[in-house]
């Protein structure tokens, strides 16, 4: 795993975390739930339908109890003059280090259960991909969103007077 570089996301972002695996996993039992009862009205064997629901219990604790702290413990970012560096990833760990001059535009985002515990999530857009930095305090993503703006003008600026 590579050492942790970088500013956490906001702890508050387990509880947003939870609270959307706790919504997939009401979806999911409500999809499973209807199977099951399906697979009853066919005389499936019990064993199967306790496997099924065993299936769903477990997927509902790694999302709901396992996954988010963990995502969190590992999410890091930096913001610098010359590039954002953003790491994560819960299985094997990922770097990304986007160069301001690749920098296109950049975005806060911030939906429902987001604001309800004042938090946002900055996007930052290249001609190749979007990369998000989640679950930032509103003041900080504002304020990054900002900061990334600027540079991202003041490289392009540079390179214009290069190639002048």
């Amino acid at each position: 795993m590579l050492p942790h570089r970088g500013k956490p996301i906001s702890s508050k972002a387990v509880t947003v975390w939870r609270l959307t695996g706790a919504l997939v996993a009401l979806a999911s039992g409500v999809a499973i739930g209807g199977i099951i009862w399906l697979l009853s009205q066919f005389h499936a064997p019990p064993w199967l339908l306790i496997v099924l629901a065993g299936v769903w219990m477990v997927q509902a604790i790694v999302w709901v109890v396992w996954l988010p702290p963990l995502r969190q413990r590992r999410w890091r970012y930096d913001i610098r003059e010359e590039e954002i560096d953003i790491q994560r990833g819960v299985w094997s760990t990922r770097r990304t280090l986007i160069p301001m001059a690749r920098v296109q535009y950049v975005d806060v985002r911030q939906g429902p259960l987001l604001k309800r515990y004042g938090l946002a999530s900055i996007a930052v857009f290249t001609a190749a991909a979007a990369h998000e930095i989640p679950a930032l305090p509103m003041e900080e993503a504002e304020r990054l969103c900002c900061l990334i703006a600027e540079w991202a003008k003041v490289v392009d600026e540079d390179d214009d007077r290069r190639k002048k």
